[in-house]
């Protein structure tokens, strides 16, 4: 896959294209390796900023296609403020914004002008960090061996995470689901897993479908996707999961039974390209409710976000 951003920059064609190759390729880049950076977590920012939503997938997705190893983005003229030079060969991605504008509409009756609020996409170039020479050094990777302190500070993390938010968990059985009409999500017993970081992942993503109960998020697609509403749950679960093991450092992994959900996943975002748009969306606030239950007093709560949905 290469990227050859077309002059007139259809921004949400250019990414669900991206996003689909790479799930054609059998890699969801919600999925991503975490080992590949040695450090795991979101894309960021020059100043260490985390990039949200979709741009967090594309980078993902960029970077895993040309085999970056930095977490950092930034424009040319961040990195020459920073004492760094882009390579000749350096290949541009993009940081995607919304924007508006307003546009002229029909008078009313009695002779006012109207006007109406257009929203669209715009971008401005980023490279990795890999491709700039004579950065400061902590903007190029560092590998971290797993050692035992390691996995005892990520299971501390896996802990806090999920301990403060309030959701019933029953453990027993051989499936991972959220039960809707009942409120609660039922996990196999820990041991079954092949490891504490694959069952934190698995809970993550019934976790996050727990956030789309109607005395929460009240998160629903079907009048907007009819019977591919179940599809696109599916999705906002598995890219608020991935969102989830980036803010621990966990290594994702698809469970046996979501691999059934890709062409599914491929069917919705080949016949909308706004919707990986929107899938990345809800999993941004889906993630943002559950990381509120352990953030410290004074950070928007989980009434406020709903609020804001």
């Amino acid at each position: 896959m290469s990227h050859s951003f077309r002059r007139s920059r259809d921004i949400a064609g250019d990414v669900t294209r991206t996003i689909i190759a790479k799930l054609e390729a059998g890699t969801a880049p919600w999925t991503r390796p975490w080992s590949l950076t040695g450090e795991g977590g979101r894309p960021l920012r020059h100043e260490g900023t985390p990039y949200n939503g979709i741009n967090c997938l594309f980078l993902w997705a960029t970077a895993d296609t040309y085999g970056y190893r930095s977490r950092y983005w930034m424009t040319r003229r961040q990195a020459e403020e920073l004492g760094g030079h882009v390579g000749r060969d350096a290949r541009p991605s993009m940081s995607i914004y919304a924007s508006t504008f307003r546009k002229a509409g029909a008078p009313t009756l009695m002779g006012e002008a109207t006007a109406k609020l257009v929203r669209f996409l715009r971008h401005y170039t980023v490279y990795n960090a890999d491709e700039i020479q004579g950065l400061p050094s902590y903007y190029y990777p560092r590998d971290v061996a797993p050692t035992p302190t390691l996995l005892s500070q990520r299971q501390d993390a896996i802990d806090t995470f999920f301990a403060a938010i309030p959701a019933e968990l029953r453990h027993g059985g051989d499936r991972a689901y959220f039960h809707p009409v009942l409120d609660y999500i039922q996990m196999p017993h820990i041991g079954t897993f092949k490891s504490a970081d694959a069952y934190a992942s698995i809970r993550g993503h019934e976790t996050v479908h727990w956030t789309g109960h109607q005395s929460r998020l009240d998160r629903t697609f079907g009048k907007r996707f009819g019977d591919k509403a179940y599809a696109m749950e599916e999705l906002v679960a598995e890219i608020g999961a991935g969102m989830i093991c980036g803010e621990l450092g966990l290594p994702t992994e698809l469970h046996d039974s979501h691999a059934s959900y890709i062409a599914n996943w491929l069917g919705v975002l080949r016949g909308d390209k706004s919707a990986v748009f929107l899938a990345a969306a809800k999993a941004e606030l889906a993630f943002n409710y559950l990381r509120a239950f352990s953030q410290a007093s004074g950070a928007a709560g989980p009434t406020a976000l709903k609020m804001a949905a």
